[in-house]
Parts: structure tokens; sequence; C-alpha cells
């Protein structure tokens, strides 16, 4: 059985002193929980502060981005080593804001995780189709597409974010049945490209207006192996909702 993932993105929010306030809140719930994988990626300012208070824990830290070369003249970038150094143990590459806001392609996406698995850092990948692809009845060649870049990545270090883009942020998600179909999909299509026993194994996220109303049907579903999560990642009341909804969790204390 794979063992969810829940991830939070709080994207451009955040401080370290909110951060604090909210790692204390769910660790002393789910601190020592061995259930499942519990992800916390706060802005790089705040990162030092949720590494600091995570510390010894079962929550992990991650940053919400990494350039694709180790060292250099890129101002304003961050290397994937200087997230290994601040103590952070994944990466999300490829979100859709990403690729949308600031050229990210299929290619420089591939480059961050490949440089950001050498770090030694594990990768959320993101990838999905807007709703013009989706009208169109392309979402799943889009997938196709974007997913060739993961035949070069270890799947040891690994999770794949399915992000329907037109979901993101916007109040609408796709249904249990949308988001399931487009999980198997890839599960078949990292079969195809690096072997059944990967693919089994591999962690496919949902990402897009997850919420604890609508969290516990969309990981019940066979193929969804827990949640990249934005705006409701924010309150830890919300977040630990979502949690709750992962097969088989039970908090402490409840």
């Amino acid at each position: 059985m794979r063992r969810p993932l829940i991830a939070a993105n709080w994207k451009m929010h955040g401080s370290p002193e909110a951060v604090q306030r909210f790692l204390e809140i769910l660790l002393a719930r789910f601190g020592n929980d061995a259930g499942r994988e519990i992800v916390l990626c706060p802005p790089f300012t705040a990162l030092p502060a949720a590494v600091m208070v995570a510390s010894g824990s079962s929550i992990a830290v991650g940053g919400q981005n990494c350039h694709w070369e180790d060292k250099g003249a890129f101002t304003g970038e961050v290397a994937a080593a200087m997230l290994v150094e601040l103590g952070a143990r994944w990466v999300i590459v490829g979100h859709s804001e990403r690729r949308q806001y600031f050229g990210e392609t299929d290619a420089t996406a591939a480059a961050r995780a490949r440089t950001a698995q050498r770090a030694g850092l594990s990768v959320i990948y993101c990838l999905g189709e807007t709703l013009e692809q989706r009208d169109a009845g392309e979402a799943l060649a889009v997938l196709e597409r974007q997913s060739a870049v993961l035949a070069g990545l270890d799947p040891e270090r690994l999770a794949v974010a399915y992000e329907p883009v037109w979901a993101i942020g916007t109040g609408r998600n796709a249904t249990p049945d949308q988001a399931q179909e487009a999980h198997a999909f890839l599960r078949a299509r990292v079969a195809g490209l690096l072997g059944d026993h990967p693919a089994a194994a591999l962690r496919i996220l949902y990402g897009g207006s997850v919420k604890a109303d609508n969290a516990a049907e969309l990981l019940g579903r066979e193929d969804v192996d827990g949640a990249l999560v934005g705006g409701a990642s924010l309150d830890a009341e919300a977040f630990s909702a979502i949690i709750r909804c992962a097969p088989g969790v039970v908090a402490r204390g409840e």
C-alpha cells in the first residue's frame, strides 16, 4: 500500500511566525504519525523557522522551486543544494503558476527536477491541463507529453502532482472520477516509462482547490495517493481536516 502524502504549498504567503504557529498545531496532532507523510512548503524566507520547529518530527519541509544549475549568476534564484543546507527534504517543481507566470517549460522543469534529486531532494513534479485543453478533449494528450520527462528521474525520490490548471485557486475542482481517470492514466504512463514496480509504488497527488469537504472522496479513489494543497493549507484547522481524510489516518487525541 502506498503511504499517503499530504503537502502544503503556501505560495507567496506567510511569515516565520505564522509557520511556527501552524506547525505547533500540526505537531501536536500529527508529529509522530507514521501512517502518512506530511510536507510543508512555505516561502523561502520561512524555511529556516519551519525546519527548526519541525525538527525531530515526522513532518518534512520543502521548497517551492529551485534552479537547474548548482550555482551561478542567476539573481533571485535558489539552488537545490541551498535548500538541502537549510534542512529541506522536498521541492515542488513545475507548478502551473511557474509555467503560467515565469515561463517554465517541460524542459526547464525536468532540468530543475534532475538537479534537485542529484542534490538529495525528493521532488513533487507538477503537471496538468488548462481548461481550454480539457474542453478540446486534449487532457490526456497533455499529460502524456508532460509526463515524458519522468523517464529521466529517480522514482525513489519522486511524487507526481496532477493539477488541472482550471481548478487551481478557482474554487472549482476535478470530480473524483476525473481525478481517478487522470491518475490512472499517469500510473499506466509511468509503467511504460519506468516499469511496473516503480509505477505501482509511485505516489500521485491531486492538486486543485482541495478542501476538507471534497478531500475524503478524492483521497478515497484507488490511484489518488495524497494531495498538494494550496489555499486551504494556510489554516491549520482546515489543513488538519484534509489530513484526517487520508485513509487509515488517526490523529492523536481523537
